[in-house]
């Protein structure tokens, strides 16, 4: 079954995981899903990663926004981002792919976003839920921001996961930082996106629609603390002591980060 999405963009963040790409887009293709256009944004990638990129693009037919050199995750997405010519964009780094039930629950997130204009973002993919959900409709909830949640994830209700957003999100939100870490980029924008009063859904069961895929062959270039899993009770006590004081600090971030 066909599924057409004329006034959405498919916009890619693609770094040195050209086969991770590949994989993605023929994900979609599989699935019949037809954007009304793909870009493909590549952070400086190697030379032999350069040379898959095009013949990708022969065979997708996607648009290739590149720069000379590697320059981060915000100035990735941010020239992505700038390409788009849609009204909806769903972005997604090349390291997932959509299951076969995503098209049907996409179409739902598309409507919800033609309907009401007070939705900035649909979130699909997460490593751990919303802390406040509100439920919505079809599957879906609505993310609750609440200032006396102790819970330091509260902070998080932008994600870089995959999500559909609205193409003028940059103008809303700001520009995403650049010079900065990945991490950091992706918490910059969180606040900012707090501080602006967005408002988002969240796909309840958010582990079903995006699986994120990482071979040894091209594993993630993002790197994760694994000390927030060790259960030894010195160590559970400091991990309790720093979410307090991440708490703190991401609080006075919302209320004086500029």
């Amino acid at each position: 079954m066909l599924h057409e999405f004329p006034d959405t963009t498919l916009l890619i963040t693609h770094y040195n995981r050209s086969e991770s790409l590949e994989r993605l887009l023929a994900s979609f293709e599989k699935l019949q899903c037809r954007f009304g256009d793909i870009v493909v944004s590549d952070d400086g990638s190697k030379p032999e990663h350069q040379d898959k990129l095009q013949s990708l693009k022969d065979r997708f037919g996607f648009r290739l926004v590149t720069t000379p050199v590697n320059r981060g995750l915000g100035n990735n997405i941010n020239k992505g981002q700038d390409a788009v010519q849609t009204e909806y964009t769903l972005y997604v780094q090349e390291d997932f792919e959509p299951a076969d039930i995503f098209p049907a629950h996409f179409k739902d997130a598309l409507s919800f976003m033609r309907e009401d204009p007070k939705w900035d973002i649909v979130r699909f993919y997460a490593y751990f839920t919303y802390p406040t959900l509100k439920p919505f409709r079809k599957g879906f909830s609505e993310m609750v921001y609440s200032f006396w949640d102790w819970n330091h994830l509260k902070f998080y209700y932008y994600s870089d996961h995959p999500h559909l957003r609205r193409s003028s999100f940059l103008d809303k939100f700001g520009r995403y930082p650049e010079g900065i870490k990945g991490d950091l980029t992706e918490y910059r924008m969180a606040i900012s996106f707090l501080q602006k009063k967005g408002r988002g859904l969240f796909f309840d069961d958010f582990t079903k629609l995006f699986y994120q895929k990482n071979s040894s062959d091209e594993p993630s270039t993002m790197e994760r603390a694994n000390w927030k899993l060790n259960q030894n009770p010195a160590i559970r006590l400091a991990r309790l002591l720093y979410l307090r004081y991440r708490w703190l600090k991401n609080t006075l971030d919302l209320v004086f980060m500029k």
